[in-house]
């Protein structure tokens, strides 16, 4: 099973293919889409969503796993973010693609153990997890194999899977 786990944001949109085959998780793919403040807003969406839609259909995920929007301090980056989150349903819903979402705790808790961990420890969890040589760049891509690893953990536990 291939999942594909998305960091959304549109300056950085983080994206990971991680596989699980048996108790092992496989790196596929992994990066980060960029854009750029001088582009227009519109602009920025469709090099997120037209980037986004060609890695779906190169490696044909199973699901794709994305991180529910959490805000409790700045407000200012909701909005731009849930812009690029909105995109980025459409491509999973344009590729039919079934969309497992959990919040930043659960992500952290089911990489590392621990629900309050810090970046680095998720940064480091991922790396071990994935035998990676060095950490992924930019945080963005640790973020969205992180959401990937946690998918693959959704999917094979079979009592979540039944709530799709």
């Amino acid at each position: 099973m291939l999942a594909l786990g998305i960091d959304p944001g549109t300056a950085i949109c983080g994206y990971g293919f991680v596989e699980a085959r048996g108790n092992r998780l496989i790196p596929h793919a992994y990066g980060s889409i960029f854009t750029t403040p001088e582009m227009r807003m519109e602009d920025r969406l469709m090099k997120i969503f037209d980037e986004l839609d060609g890695l779906i259909k190169k490696y044909r995920p199973d699901v794709m796993g994305v991180e529910k929007l959490f805000f409790n301090r700045n407000v200012t980056t909701a909005i731009p973010v849930g812009q690029a989150r909105g995109v980025v349903l459409l491509a999973a819903a344009k590729n039919g693609l079934r969309l497992v979402e959990r919040t930043p705790m659960q992500i952290k808790l089911d990489v590392t153990g621990y629900g309050k961990a810090t970046k680095q420890q998720v940064i480091y969890m991922v790396t071990k997890l994935l035998h990676l040589e060095k950490p992924p760049k930019p945080d963005d891509t640790a973020d969205a194999l992180a959401i990937a690893i946690c998918t693959t953990y959704c999917m094979h536990n079979i009592a979540w899977r039944n709530q799709l």
